[in-house]
């Protein structure tokens, strides 16, 4: 009997998202007979235990990604912590040399972890911002970024190589690195043709403070609004709870079958504008009004992109209230979007010897 590959997938623990697009790359590697072994670290790490508890998995170093409180500080905060990003892409670097040796790796996924990359495994990078925007330091974040990029066999862009795209000039710069695949997006969720339930659903992630603060912005802000809402927190703990409370019914967390219910069942979702939420509401044909994490300007440039579009509404964090949610319905929403992802072509890699 033929020995499955073990192939290690690495999401970065910046918010919820990296993990939650790697679920589908987890599911399709197992049902295309490999042996997915999980890196990660936080609640990037726990939310993938909870989805895939018979797997094994492997604690990574922190990059300790902090926001300020005041996203206009973002940029500087993440000058000031970058010696404990560099540590931890070093670490993680060293660690990962040891994680192939021990567990027999055979192949890399790694998705924004800089450090998770060897040469001799075939080793795949994946990222929707081959354009890195930080403002009047774009150009040097992009060079830095595509320097990464090249140390991987395969860059896997997970969008559509077209002028009818999701990422925009954040997937699709001028120049892209030669070693750049478009996968098509990745959602672990799926339309159904079920009953509505709520009105609104609201779903938060990324890093706190800022995911404490728009969970108290948006329960104050929504006190008047006429409907059911259904409210996950994105607090991943070790058990689930509900509590009902007027027109909320509030959650922690969902594992994957219970948001993909959650989100057909709802008519609209208020969320921060991550692309893995972009791919999901694309995915769902869904109507949504965006908050981007203030300071992170790839979040701001997709919502700034899809209410041009006339896609979403958006606002920031600060000024948001009711009134503007209500402005929901001239929006055009989400088209449903399907694409059917090559699966065995794109796994051809871990079949190839690399150089040693």
């Amino acid at each position: 009997m033929k020995t499955k590959k073990n192939i290690l997938v690495a999401p970065l623990n910046w918010g919820l998202g990296h993990a939650a697009r790697c679920i589908p790359i987890i599911n399709a590697l197992s049902e295309n007979g490999f042996n997915p072994v999980i890196a990660s670290d936080g609640v990037a790490l726990e939310l993938l235990k909870k989805e895939f508890p018979a797997l094994t998995f492997i604690e990574l170093p922190s990059y300790k990604i902090e926001y300020p409180k005041k996203g206009r500080y973002f940029k500087l905060k993440l000058v000031l912590n970058g010696h404990k990003i560099i540590k931890a892409i070093l670490l993680e670097k060293s660690k990962t040399k040891q994680i192939i040796k021990n567990y027999k790796i055979e192949g890399i996924i790694s998705d924004n972890r800089l450090g998770v990359q060897n040469k001799k495994v075939p080793s795949v990078f994946i990222t929707h911002q081959l354009k890195v925007l930080t403002g009047n330091t774009t150009w040097l974040s992009t060079k830095m970024h595509e320097k990464i990029i090249n140390k991987f066999n395969e860059c896997w862009v997970p969008d559509v190589d077209g002028a009818i795209n999701l990422s925009g000039v954040l997937g699709h710069p001028k120049k892209t690195p030669k070693n750049t695949k478009y996968i098509g997006p990745l959602s672990r969720l799926r339309k159904k043709d079920i009953p509505l339930k709520y009105d609104l659903m609201v779903i938060l992630s990324g890093p706190e403070p800022q995911r404490t603060l728009l969970e108290e912005k948006l329960i104050g802000e929504l006190t008047d609004y006429e409907g059911k809402i259904i409210f996950i927190k994105g607090k991943i703990e070790e058990k689930q709870t509900i509590t009902n409370q007027n027109q909320f019914t509030f959650y922690n967390f969902m594992n994957s079958d219970e948001l993909e219910i959650a989100f057909n069942e709802s008519k609209a979702i208020l969320c921060r504008s991550g692309y893995t939420t972009v791919m999901d509401l694309a995915f769902l044909g869904k109507k949504a009004f965006f908050i981007p994490t203030p300071g992170q300007y790839e979040q701001e440039y997709l919502a700034k992109k899809f209410k041009e579009e006339g896609i979403a509404p958006k606002s920031k964090q600060e000024t948001f209230t009711l009134n503007k949610l209500l402005k929901l319905d001239v929006y055009k929403g989400f088209l449903n979007f399907e694409q059917n992802i090559d699966w065995t072509e794109l796994f051809n890699i871990f079949n190839k010897k690399t150089d040693s």
